[in-house]
């Protein structure tokens, strides 16, 4: 489904929920894909199982080496620190942005929609996330859902969100279809 397909997943130098990174990782490997770590900084990155440290994971690129025309689409994890770090980071906010403009699809999950908002990519889109980002969602011109997974195509682009880690079943199956075509 997803053979030579190439997949961005964006994470910070530290604080990516580790199970929303791996799941989806696997459900990109195992429809066919090759998913590429991308981060603000070279080397490791350290994911977090909530509050706890977690494994290290190697980074394939950083956003200074890539562009959005490198890859077919994005995965966003979530963790709270994650992308709070992301979006204070001019090009990783430039390489999300990147993805909307050229019509790539798009995958976000649990706190990850923070730098979906700081890359004004929410504005008039349909969209879930951790419950406490609702207000900063709607406050940035999205329609909040409380569900499992909303897969959005009122855009220049096809947005899938979800909740949490519960929801990864089915945020996986919904990022690999949308991601398939």
């Amino acid at each position: 489904m997803l053979q030579d397909k190439t997949i961005a997943f964006l994470v910070a130098p530290e604080g990516a929920e580790q199970v929303e990174l791996t799941e989806p990782w696997k459900a990109v490997k195992q429809a066919g894909g090759t998913p590429k770590l991308i981060s603000t900084k070279p080397g490791q990155v350290q994911a977090f199982n909530h509050l706890d440290k977690a494994d290290s994971f190697a980074v394939d690129a950083t956003v200074d080496e890539v562009s959005a025309a490198d890859f077919d689409g994005l995965v966003l994890p979530g963790g709270v620190a994650n992308p709070d770090l992301l979006r204070t980071d001019a090009k990783a906010v430039r390489f999300v942005q990147d993805f909307f403009q050229g019509g790539k699809p798009v995958a976000a999950i649990c706190h990850a929609p923070w730098t979906l908002i700081e890359a004004d990519a929410v504005r008039g889109r349909r969209l879930t996330s951790w419950p406490s980002l609702q207000t900063d969602l709607r406050n940035a011109g999205a329609t909040w859902a409380d569900e499992e997974v909303v897969i959005c195509d009122g855009g220049p682009n096809k947005l899938v969100t979800s909740r949490k880690p519960d929801d990864l079943k089915a945020f996986c199956q919904a990022t690999v279809d949308v991601l398939g075509g």
